[in-house]
């Protein structure tokens, strides 16, 4: 129930837990650093699952399946992709009762092993591009974990794709991050910036990274997906040639991009409030509850319930009823609410004579009389649409006015605190070590949409705001999760 969560201004991080565990979502393993998803948790990921498969395969990519475990030789080929994956790497030394003659990494990622395939399977310009796409878990040896958001194992994707020239794998990349936005701007409701990562930033391996970055209510920020240009460089480790169509040999180039059940952990916290979780329709399995009062004569309401809810499903709004008893209408309306369902109808007998019913919005909590008639399901439709806007509105408005603009290093890190901040950068490495030295913020993105490089000039030459040096650029700096 909802009275077990912590408040977000008394512990932003207590209430997260707090509303993970009660509303069922997930629990912790006896697994150190694992988490048990539940199935209220579960059926958000397949929700998200289904939709993003779909927009994979509407830009043409397929699924397959590689292995878990890694030999040691596939991983130490690519130099800066092991040094990056190294600390996390959980490794097999034993099987079938003796030591491996080569030890197995479990998958922190695939590129190695997939790229061991590429090499078999292209020889020619004829056999590109590959665009394939595997549904999997991974497991990363974290050493403070945090459920949904990090965790030693987790549930991802991750698409691995070839091609014949640079230029269609950098089109890969922007085309699946711009997959990732659409994601998650249109069923989680949550605003994103597209951008890439500085050098430091960017994954192990790659040339470029590419990532949709998100403000959580706390302020802070969270990346919520990547899309990596991968240049030659796992082609070259793994020998990947083919012939071009002027008969010539060239190393393929390679892109990689992934989203985890990390999304589940930004929903939360992008949306949620104290009295639990708060779901966009589009990902609520169950997107209405009905709730008889059960005064009277019992029978008819509850027929009149269960009506309700046949008539709402025949028009493609998932809805049930909870006609238990051992329940108060109250005790059901907090539950309900704490479970994130998005809309709640009342029903009694005094509605069911007046022909009406309440009708409880689970983003605003407000209540609406409606009537019972042939409109009631393109009323509740509207309203579902109404609440998915509503969040991204919100969410929105709630980035805007965290996100400041600033000129000097002492307000830098005054408004660091209290949100996104965008800030003249000299282009260094040092310079960006130093500011997450002193203030524990980072580099979040360098923007690459035209209407958020327009409104904030971030092209515009100035000083850097550290350095004071010429900068020719400003970044989004901001604390993260």
């Amino acid at each position: 129930m909802a009275e077990k969560i912590t408040t977000r201004n008394a512990d932003y991080s207590q209430w997260y837990i707090d509303l993970v565990r009660s509303a069922k979502l997930a629990d912790y393993s006896d697994v150190r650093g694992c988490m048990v998803i539940r199935p209220n948790g579960y059926a958000i990921w397949e929700k998200m699952q289904t939709a993003l498969d779909r927009m994979f395969k509407e830009t043409g990519h397929v699924n397959a399946y590689f292995p878990l475990f890694i030999p040691e030789s596939f991983i130490a080929k690519e130099a800066e992709h092991i040094e990056g994956f190294a600390p996390e790497c959980a490794v097999v030394t034993h099987g079938g009762g003796e030591e491996l003659a080569e030890k197995l990494y479990v998958r922190p990622t695939s590129e190695t092993i997939i790229w061991s395939s590429y090499k078999k399977w292209i020889q020619s310009y004829r056999d590109l591009p590959i665009l394939i796409n595997q549904w999997a878990n991974v497991v990363r040896w974290e050493m403070r974990t945090r459920l949904f958001l990090r965790t030693t194992e987790f549930l991802w994707q991750e698409g691995h794709t070839a091609h014949a020239t640079p230029e269609e794998s950098q089109e890969e990349v922007v085309r699946m991050i711009n997959v990732y936005k659409t994601f998650a701007e249109n069923y989680m409701a949550m605003p994103v910036i597209i951008g890439k990562k500085t050098d430091s930033e960017k994954f192990a391996g790659a040339v470029d990274t590419w990532c949709i970055e998100a403000m959580m209510q706390d302020t802070k920020a969270l990346q919520a997906g990547t899309s990596h240009n991968l240049g030659q460089n796992f082609a070259k480790a793994f020998d990947c040639q083919f012939q071009t169509k002027d008969g010539k040999l060239d190393y393929v180039w390679a892109t990689s991009w992934g989203v985890s059940t990390r999304l589940i952990g930004a929903l939360i916290m992008a949306h949620s409030d104290d009295r639990g979780l708060v779901l966009p329709p589009k990902l609520a399995t169950r997107q209405v509850v009905i709730i008889p009062i059960l005064k009277g004569d019992k029978a008819a309401v509850c027929e009149k319930a269960h009506a309700i809810s046949r008539t709402l499903s025949d028009n493609g709004i998932p809805s049930f009823v909870d006609d238990s008893e051992q329940n108060s209408p109250g005790w059901k309306f907090a539950e309900y609410e704490l479970q994130g369902i998005p809309l709640r109808i009342e029903l009694g007998p005094r509605d069911i004579q007046n022909g009406t019913c309440i009708v409880a919005r689970r983003d605003t909590l407000e209540k609406t009389e409606l009537a019972l008639d042939d409109t009631l399901s393109v009323t509740i439709s509207e309203i579902l649409n109404a609440i998915q806007q509503n969040l991204f509105d919100r969410a929105l408005e709630f980035r805007n006015e965290h996100t400041f603009e600033v000129t000097s290093y002492s307000e830098f890190r005054e408004m660091v605190e209290k949100g996104f901040v965008i800030a003249h950068w000299d282009g260094t490495a040092e310079t960006e070590a130093k500011i997450k030295e002193e203030t524990k913020a980072t580099i979040r993105v360098l923007p690459e949409e035209p209407d958020y490089i327009m409104r904030y000039a971030m092209h515009e030459a100035g000083t850097c705001i550290y350095s004071g040096k010429p900068a020719q650029q400003k970044a989004v700096f901001a604390k993260a999760y």
